[in-house]
């Protein structure tokens, strides 16, 4: 279905060309494209038939894009952590997210996921790349997931994470539902697969390996990489090569390759990534709560690597995460000129768009531009100060709020409009989610307790 839609008066927020605003503008869509952008007096008069979106005034701005998250990580809210408080990142994860995933079932896989996609619908996330684990409800667990994206009506690039932590017949069912869903997505506009791993310290060169040749360059590995220490220490330990070396030597990195985190990454390192072309997401509200320091997000820019943004399950907010990327770089370095409000515009809007078009080539997101996907939400800020294309970055950091998100449309599709949503209902998934979770928390907690 063609399904044309004009969006008008409002302040359009293009991103192209230094954050071009078009007062009085408007937007056309058709076919979940964008066709149009420019004065709403001249898109009227262009396409009178078309069913309008008055904006009354907001800005109409590009759906946010995340570059990396876990939306396996819902049920973790409020949960608590038998034993003594994990002393650091590596009893986060043996502790926390390993029983955690262990824990989930079929239809705690799909309700979590649902939870985040109700969540990024309300923020104005409309794309997202998530990283799933769930072993004991491993095959099929990514259709699971398309199911539940194609339902919100979102769009997501998808992988499933590989490690040895669970054996190898777990690592071997693991690639094959990356292999199987990365041939699954290709008749799913709206869903693009990655080849997930975890990290570096759970795989080992013969999984690597297996890796490298399953995906066959057909498209890029999603990783976490050097998010602590340990894994820079155990890559060492295990090769003698560092994590980014060690990568790159069994032909992971590449410019379709995400990598995540890189906060113990050294000079040689980054080289390596920026010479491979491959992408880095930045997460800092989850690197300040795992206290492993934070990435040299301006050095790697610097080199020429394309960083981008991400919240690795924390709320698809996203403008939370840019304030948290400009302000705990200022406090890191104990210098408030650091992580400079284009900074993060580099990071959240040029950079993610980038990677998306090349998850997404056919409509890509992220721009308010002819041939870019509609994906599209109006934003109700009306700015006490003057509002220009120089100082947006600084209007979005200290004056946007999440609740200011009205209306969200992907692909051409209004998924909520005047803060009601259409395409999922929030309080079924509400009431289904709180059944489910006393039981995948109490399996969680037989297998965090054997950590103890």
């Amino acid at each position: 279905m063609n399904n044309p839609l004009l969006i008008t008066n409002g302040t359009v927020v293009t991103w192209e060309d230094d954050a071009e605003l078009i007062e009085e503008g408007a937007v056309f869509t058709e076919s979940g494209k964008i066709v149009e952008v420019g004065k709403a007096v001249a898109l009227e008069s262009r396409y009178p038939q078309a069913k309008r979106i008055d904006a009354q005034g907001q800005l109409i701005m590009p759906g946010n894009i995340c570059a990396h998250t876990h939306f396996y990580g819902a049920f973790a809210r409020g949960m608590a952590i038998p034993g003594p408080a994990p002393k650091d990142f590596p009893e986060i994860l043996e502790r926390l997210w390993w029983p955690l995933d262990q824990a989930l079932d079929e239809e705690a896989v799909r309700y979590s996921t649902l939870v985040c996609l109700i969540d990024a619908i309300k923020h104005g996330t409309t794309t997202l790349f998530d990283h799933h684990a769930s072993p004991n409800a491993l095959a099929g667990s990514l259709d699971v997931i398309a199911d539940a994206v194609d339902e919100a009506g979102l769009r997501a690039a998808l992988c499933y994470e590989v490690t040895d932590r669970y054996g190898p017949e777990s690592a071997k069912a693991s690639i094959d539902e990356n292999v199987r869903f990365i041939k699954t997505a290709q008749d799913r506009p709206n869903l693009a697969a990655a080849f997930g791993l975890h990290a570096s310290l759970t795989v080992s060169e013969e999984t690597l390996a297996a890796c490298a040749e399953a995906a066959d360059g057909c498209t890029g590995f999603h990783i976490h990489v050097a998010e602590h220490s340990v894994d820079e220490y155990d890559s060492l330990n295990k090769s003698g090569k560092r994590v980014v070396d060690r990568l790159h030597d069994a032909g992971i990195l590449g410019e379709k390759s995400i990598v995540a985190h890189c906060v113990h990454i050294d000079q040689r390192e980054a080289e390596i990534l920026r010479d491979t072309r491959t992408w880095v997401t930045h997460q800092p509200r989850s690197n300040m709560n795992n206290a492993v320091g934070a990435a040299d997000i301006e050095g790697m820019l610097r080199l020429g690597i394309s960083v981008c943004l991400g919240n690795d399950g924390f709320s698809n907010n996203m403008w939370a995460e840019w304030k948290t990327a400009y302000l705990l770089h200022k406090v890191w370095h104990r210098d408030p000129r650091r992580a400079n409000g284009m900074t993060i515009v580099e990071m959240a809007i040029q950079n993610n768009a980038a990677l998306a078009s090349i998850y997404f080539p056919q409509a890509p997101p992220g721009l308010l531009i002819e041939g870019a996907a509609a994906d599209i939400i109006l934003v109700d800020y009306h700015p006490t100060t003057p509002l220009t294309a120089g100082n947006l970055p600084w209007h979005i950091i200290f004056g946007f709020e999440a609740s200011m998100v009205t209306t969200t449309i992907c692909a051409g599709k209004v998924l909520m409009q005047d803060r009601r949503l259409l395409t999922l209902d929030e309080a079924a998934i509400t009431a289904r989610s709180r059944e489910l979770v006393p039981a995948v928390w109490d399996r969680y907690n037989e297998i965090a307790t054997k950590t103890l």
